[in-house]
């Protein structure tokens, strides 16, 4: 009998792959709008004149970019590098959410607050997070952990976990 070699990660959770973020055509609304993130956050840590003025054209470009997509992202945002969006549109990330690197986002995702107590969620390196799913309150998602679609975590995740359901729990471990 072959022994089933438990599937590893294909990203790191670490080192962002800016390579999924570039756009590969030129109507690509979601690598378009981290595009005009990352250009934005860049000119910002520069300083002076000449990036205070390319602040505002990226701010513009930031603005156009969010209204085609539909998604409510952060401009001065903790997102990861390598972050995907397949699909856009309904995607919802508080200011004050960490993002990790190479992480997948569907469309209708949710990252916020609860409405009991501060606090907003920190998502690891590699996370994918199913359609619909909502991620609310000071929760921790680990490495490389798969959040269902439709799932709403209001508690920790570990790392490499597949979480579904509402609330969430725990299903199964990725490898």
């Amino acid at each position: 009998m072959n022994k089933i070699q438990p599937e590893q990660p294909a990203v790191s959770a670490t080192t962002p792959d800016q390579s999924r973020e570039q756009p590969r055509k030129l109507w690509d609304p979601s690598r378009r709008l981290l595009r005009s993130i990352r250009r934005y956050q860049a000119a910002r840590a520069r300083g002076g004149w000449l990036a205070w003025l390319m602040c505002k054209v990226y701010s513009q470009t930031f603005r156009f970019w969010t209204i085609i997509t539909q998604a409510e992202l952060p401009l001065n945002g903790d997102l990861g590098g390598g972050l995907m969006l397949p699909h856009p549109n309904g995607v919802v990330v508080h200011p004050k959410a960490k993002v990790g690197p190479n992480c997948i986002l569907f469309q209708q995702v949710t990252l916020g607050t609860s409405g009991n107590g501060p606090g907003a969620p920190v998502i690891g390196g590699g996370v994918d997070i199913g359609a619909g799913a909502k991620v609310l309150g000071p929760v921790t998602i680990g490495d490389h952990a798969v959040i269902g679609a439709n799932a709403v975590v209001t508690q920790d995740i570990p790392e490499g976990a597949i979480a579904a359901g509402v609330p969430a729990r725990i299903i199964g471990k990725r490898w």
